[in-house]
């Protein structure tokens, strides 16, 4: 018997994975030799990138005095836009609804993001393809998109809006633009697109009429003259060259900056983007504050953070790192149902498994919503389908997830002696690995090491 035949030797070969070589690559190479297609898929990153889970807080104990959580309050009041418009927004709390369009959600969706931000003291934001009625309606504080696709743009909702943001990118596909296949350009969403039915939609990766930070400070002038200076002018970038961004974004007159970070969401792009483009959410967050303090404007323009934040736990270190608010997506999408494994009808639940079948996936793995079969609802056209998500019940539950990051939000400020959650500050945390050390450029726990800053 050879070295080869011997049973043991056989036995271990035969389950043994290349590193380089996984199921995971044979499958993307099978996929990619059998169609000659790259993937488009929806929600974001599933790689392991360092995040906020690797932050803890340094709560109050001897040193410092904690607040006492039934007792002694912890202020959320959140101000947006305070440089150079006439009428700021003025929110009860620091989490925001992320843009996110008509066509790639429901209308039902739409009216359910702006019910829960409307209860919450929040802010919703539109997305590409224009402004829905169902979303004006039921939002009392409505972010209005500018993208480079300009569709279903319009200057009268400018002015129906609460705040403007200008979108240069998106955390999920920095560089690229947005998709909306044509199995979700219903008759809705192309006439408000001035598109065909039914054509997959390719959306510019830059702006038509300005190729630069000049440009585009000559854009916020224009969008300052026809609002008459009252609104709030966003700029949202997807993170990558983050301080640099940051920096032109300030130069060319943005009252706030949106930082959007590799982990965030988008309803199709690229796997190729989603997977290999942009930086993780955690140092982003550091460059854009590192920007505004370059500049002394930290505290004159304010910083959004997005980009796979779930929890008020992340909110919290999002904040502590010098954010002034947050803005999530997916998490959105979750509250109402996404990869649940029912959705409800006359409040009864009725299983959704079968639909997640057809699709080829299973509740909890679902990442198909660009297909427009979403099996709950919520990334759909589909006018049966999305009839199984009714706005009173979503926004029941995007109520209660909201309520819920907000409580633990200032009951971790607490814990660390802050009666106003802005108060906290990069002091209370520390990283629990090297690589997040470097990132966030904070100590590594148990030590005043910052790798990159100074020995050990």
């Amino acid at each position: 018997m050879s070295a080869n035949e011997h049973p043991l030797h056989f036995k271990h070969l035969q389950r043994e994975e290349s590193a380089g070589f996984d199921r995971h690559v044979q499958d993307y190479i099978q996929r990619a030799s059998a169609t000659g297609l790259y993937e488009i898929r929806g929600l974001g990153a599933k790689r392991r990138v360092p995040h906020f889970d690797d932050l803890v807080f340094l709560a109050a104990s001897l040193s410092r005095y904690p607040l006492e959580g039934y007792r002694e309050r912890c202020v959320t009041k959140t101000v947006l836009g305070t440089r150079f418009a006439k009428k700021p927004i003025q929110l009860d709390i620091p989490i925001t609804i992320a843009g996110m369009s008509f066509g790639s959600l429901s209308a039902n969706v739409k009216e359910a993001l702006g019910r829960a931000a409307t209860a919450m003291g929040t802010s919703t934001t539109t997305g590409d393809g224009g402004m829905t009625s169902e979303e004006r309606d039921s939002s009392k504080t409505l972010v209005y998109q500018c993208l480079p696709s300009r569709y279903g743009f319009d200057p009268d909702d400018v002015r129906r809006a609460d705040a403007i943001e200008v979108v240069i990118g998106q955390g999920a596909k920095p560089g690229g633009g947005g998709m909306l296949l044509g199995q979700k350009v219903g008759p809705r969403v192309a006439k408000m697109r001035t598109l065909p039915e039914g054509i997959d939609q390719r959306s510019a990766c830059r702006h038509p009429d300005w190729t630069g930070p000049d440009d585009l400070a000559i854009k916020i002038q224009e969008l300052r003259e026809i609002t008459d200076w009252e609104k709030p002018i966003y700029v949202k970038v997807g993170a990558t060259r983050v301080f640099n961004d940051v920096k032109l974004a300030v130069h060319a007159g943005a009252d706030v900056v949106v930082v959007d970070g590799m982990q965030g969401g988008t309803a199709a792009t690229q796997t190729c983007f989603i997977e290999h483009v942009g930086i993780p959410t955690l140092a982003a967050v550091r460059q854009a504050v590192d920007a505004l303090e370059d500049l002394n404007m930290k505290g004159k323009v304010q910083l959004i953070v997005s980009g796979g934040i779930r929890t008020g736990a992340d909110v919290a270190k999002a904040i502590a790192m010098g954010a002034d608010a947050v803005s999530l997506g997916q998490g959105m999408l979750m509250a109402m149902g996404c990869n649940r494994d029912v959705y409800f009808q006359d409040g009864q639940p009725i299983s959704a498994e079968a639909d997640y079948a057809a699709l080829g996936t299973a509740p909890g793995f679902c990442h198909h919503c660009h297909t427009g079969k979403c099996p709950v609802g919520v990334t759909t056209q589909d006018p049966v389908l999305e009839q199984r998500l009714q706005p009173e019940w979503a926004a029941k539950h995007l109520r209660n997830y909201l309520k819920t990051l907000t409580m633990e939000l200032t009951t971790l400020a607490r814990a660390c002696g802050k009666q106003d959650v802005h108060h906290l500050e990069p002091e209370d945390l520390v990283a629990l690995t090297v690589e997040a050390a470097a990132m966030a450029r904070l100590p590594l726990a148990g030590t005043n090491w910052i790798p990159g800053m100074q020995a050990f």
